[in-house]
């Protein structure tokens, strides 16, 4: 069979297609940016799907081109800058599934959400469940699955801001309600994927995806933790008068195009429903879900797993501190601290080419502090930041080799400052 895979760059989605390729169907997998796609998945057969732009079932039609099955694992927490939930849940969605229903394949498989209706009070919930009545009241074969938590070995959104949080030091924080989950391996999830685009499947039915365990919010950061091997800890709650205003920066995050995890959105959702009903996967399917506990004994954490889920919640401290440091650096150059930079590039022997010097620097520094904070600037900025620096450092080697003495260490400083730089450079992630 040859399966079209929509959102099959993102993180169900990318599994869910290699799940596909495994059981040897040739896969179509759509992505917004395919090029970059393709050299991580080569085996798969690329196409642009961006549902913002396929907003007309004609625009559909190449993409659907002998086609024998459709899985759409495309979703949106939340409006941000790239991203509208309209676009993705309704207009998307509606377009695709009139192309199907006029004179594209019958058989649909839909992933869906927990929690996805109107009583979860989000443009997210209520986006995807209307999704899923347009899918209902169409004449195809279709299957909405609606997981829960989905574990898997590479993390991404909120299941990678809950291994930063079980990572914290001396304490566990919980932010966010008091919802109950119920996890999903992501084999599991993709077990089933794969037998409903089988002709002959079950089909017209809505099925919740979710584990036999349920575990509270603290009990699984608690279990994530001790997979990972760290000591136990014991759980701090965050106040809601702190986490609704991380949230609130959270969405601001989103616009600037930082997307982040920790947002409005999540915090209504899991105080809403999170954990769903277990669905009879073993008596439609044969797929029986595994418990939490279960597959953290059958998925061994590895190092590679401790130092993400370490290094979650220092990465964006180390971009806000370098940003602040290379923009005052500027900034007290060109106010309080000129007379003395200009004094220090004359002794150097700069010359009358000193306040020009001083004068650049400090621009240049500004700038590439506030371009580290744009996101589709951070890693180059991060970059420029390693090379200025280090031209800095053989500058002042060579014209001022006593600075190397100077008590404060300002040749001594930078080198550190150079790694930073670089190891924002190297995190520098998009899906």
């Amino acid at each position: 069979m040859r399966v079209l895979v929509l959102g099959a760059s993102g993180f169900i989605g990318s599994h869910v297609a290699a799940s596909l390729a495994a059981a040897g169907h040739t896969v179509r997998a759509g992505a917004r940016r395919p090029e970059a796609a393709r050299r991580i998945a080569p085996s798969h057969d690329w196409v642009r799907a961006e549902f913002g732009d396929l907003t007309t079932p004609d625009l559909w039609v190449p993409l659907l081109a002998d086609v024998d099955a459709v899985v759409n694992c495309v979703g949106v927490l939340q409006d941000s800058a790239g991203d509208s939930v309209r676009a993705a849940h309704v207009t998307g969605p509606a377009a695709l599934i009139a192309a199907c229903d006029a004179e594209g394949p019958t058989r649909l498989v839909h992933l869906s959400a927990v929690g996805a209706d109107e009583q979860s009070g989000t443009a997210y919930g209520e986006s995807k469940q209307a999704t899923e009545r347009l899918v209902r009241a169409s004449r195809l074969d279709w299957v909405v699955l609606r997981p829960s938590l989905v574990l898997a070995r590479g993390v991404y959104g909120g299941s990678a801001l809950m291994r930063g949080l079980a990572a914290f030091p001396f304490v566990i924080p919980l932010a966010g309600g008091t919802g109950r989950f119920r996890p999903v391996a992501m084999e599991d999830l993709c077990a089933a994927v794969v037998a409903l685009v089988e002709p002959g499947a079950p089909a017209r039915l809505t099925v919740d995806v979710a584990g036999p365990e349920t575990v509270s919010l603290g009990g699984l950061l608690s279990g994530l933790r001790g997979w990972l091997g760290l000591a136990p800890a014991p759980l701090l709650r965050l106040p809601v008068s702190l986490v609704g205003p991380v949230a609130r920066l959270g969405d601001l995050l989103g616009w600037l195009g930082w997307p982040s995890a920790l947002r409005t959105t999540s915090l209504r959702q899991m105080a809403h429903d999170v954990a769903g009903a277990p669905g009879d996967l073993a008596t439609l399917v044969g797929v029986r879900p595994r418990a939490f506990t279960q597959w953290l004994s059958e998925t061994p954490a590895t190092v590679q797993d401790r130092w993400h889920a370490r290094l979650y919640l220092l990465r964006p401290l180390a971009i806000v501190s370098l940003g602040v440091f290379w923009i005052a650096t500027g900034l007290i150059t060109v106010w309080p601290g000129w007379e003395a930079a200009v004094g220090v590039l004359r002794a150097a022997g700069y010359g009358e080419a000193s306040p020009v010097l001083a004068g650049g620097g400090a621009v240049l520094d500004i700038s590439l502090g506030g371009l580290l904070w744009v996101r589709r600037w951070s890693r180059a900025a991060a970059i420029g930041m390693a090379l200025t620096a280090c031209s800095y450092l053989l500058a002042g080697a060579l014209s001022a080799p006593l600075l190397w003495l100077d008590p404060l260490g300002p040749l001594l400083k930078i080198p550190p400052i150079i790694l930073l730089a670089l190891f924002v450079a190297a995190t520098d992630d998009r899906r």
